[in-house]
């Protein structure tokens, strides 16, 4: 999964970049129905049962920030990570503390896409 570290000037060039609506600004709230196919009570890939448009707490308060069960990496999308692309300041990185693999990551694209 990606991050968004500190460095973040909160431009915003990453978010209209991200196919799964995973980026959102400081203290917006997000769900996992913004952006994808996802509606109502869905089971996700660890079991988990949420309501898909419930609006869940913002992540941050002080720069953009990515949801982790939405960001795949743009796996199934693109070659390489849009938003990482496109980031002025490489604030943008893979989270090596949770790294995950090509397998989950298309799971979890196929389940917020069909």
């Amino acid at each position: 999964m990606l991050v968004i570290n500190d460095d973040c000037i909160n431009c915003d060039a990453c978010v209209s970049e991200c196919p799964n609506h995973a980026i959102y600004e400081p203290d917006e709230e997000w769900s996992y129905a913004d952006g994808t196919n996802l509606s109502g009570s869905v089971t996700l890939w660890d079991g988990r049962e949420v309501d898909a448009d419930a609006k869940n707490e913002p992540m941050s308060d002080e720069f953009f920030y990515i949801v982790p069960d939405k960001c795949t990496e743009c796996k199934g999308f693109h070659d390489e990570p849009q938003c990482v692309s496109v980031c002025p300041v490489d604030a943008i990185h893979v989270d090596e503390d949770n790294p995950e693999t090509e397998e989950h990551l298309l799971e979890k694209k196929s389940l917020m896409h069909g």
